[in-house]
């Protein structure tokens, strides 16, 4: 079968969208279909179309769907599709959630945050990490990780402003990698390592240096506004690394309701309480420790592979 997939993000673009989009091509090849992975759609011949983001990819969706209405169109749906788009600009979104055969979200919450009508179109398949490099964590400090680009979605000064100020005795350090979505985040990231010796912003890096990243810390903080099902989740558990987040549905849809490690959204008091706790009580980390080990099956790349096969199958598209 011949599958087109979309995706809003330029290849070069690091983790996001891009990197999804290819771990999913790779997945539909093993299948045993052919892909093509593109950033729009002129017409091109293809059996199905799979599009990253209902609202960024809505003209390429219209497209397809016109030119073959009576093949199968799976639109999978981002946070800002969610969580900003469905409200901001409802109808590019809407035109395509009412095109879309399948909806895939990518977190167990998604389908409470759609319209009643299309509930029923969502499938949930979890994006999934390979396992982490071997577990090397600082000595001296006890290392907060931050792995996420700098704009206003990601809250992603919260962690620098929740060790600020902190006890001499405090081993807290806080290590952001990410790009700055504009120079205005950039300039603001240099200026709170100015004020804020616990902090550090390393800029965007390689995956690999993201990885290594990982087997040094102790600690991952997701501090986001809205999620869609990050993927940094999955791969921090498959790191084995615990996870702090905000609390929101996109986070909530992967770790669980009662998962120990939230913090009220934006609360920099209750975050830093929280990663305090972290530091000074030792079942607490444990818990934690435990709460992440169990959630690790959900995460697998056969476990993915797995839900993508009974999907294609259900749209009669099984492969070889």
């Amino acid at each position: 079968m011949r599958i087109h997939l979309i995706t809003p993000s330029p290849s070069r673009a690091r983790g996001g969208n891009w990197a999804t989009a290819a771990r999913w091509a790779r997945i539909l090849r093993d299948l045993g279909h052919e892909v093509r992975v593109t950033r729009d759609y002129h017409g091109e011949p293809a059996d199905l179309m799979v599009a990253l983001h209902a609202w960024r990819s809505a003209e390429a969706i219209a497209r397809f769907a016109n030119q073959y209405p009576s093949r199968p169109l799976v639109v999978a749906l981002t946070g800002t599709d969610v969580y900003r788009f469905l409200h901001s600009h409802p109808g590019p979104t809407l035109h395509s959630l009412e095109r879309a055969r399948v909806l895939v979200g990518l977190h167990d919450l998604v389908d409470q945050a759609l319209p009643a009508e299309f509930r029923n179109k969502v499938r949930i398949i979890h994006q999934s990490a390979p396992p982490g490099l071997p577990r090397r964590p600082a000595v001296r400090s006890l290392r907060i990780c931050v792995a996420g680009h700098l704009r206003e979605e990601k809250d992603p000064l919260r962690p620098a402003l929740a060790v600020r100020d902190l006890p001499a005795t405090s081993r807290l350090f806080v290590d952001h990698f990410g790009a700055a979505h504009t120079p205005d985040w950039g300039e603001m990231a240099v200026a709170e390592m100015a004020v804020n010796p616990r902090y550090r912003w390393h800029g965007e890096v390689p995956r690999h240096r993201v990885r290594q990243a990982f087997a040094r810390s102790h600690l991952l903080a997701l501090p986001s506004r809205m999620e869609g099902g990050a993927n940094v989740i999955s791969e921090a558990i498959m790191a084995d690394l615990p996870v702090i987040a905000s609390r929101i549905h996109g986070s909530i849809g992967l770790l669980g309701e009662d998962y120990p490690g939230y913090y009220p959204m934006a609360d920099t008091d209750a975050l830093r309480r929280l990663l305090l706790q972290w530091e000074d009580d030792p079942d607490f980390r444990a818990r934690l420790e435990e709460a992440c080990r169990v959630l690790r099956p959900m995460f697998t790349l056969e476990r993915e592979r797995e839900n993508w096969a009974a999907l294609l199958r259900g749209l009669g598209a099984a492969g070889d």
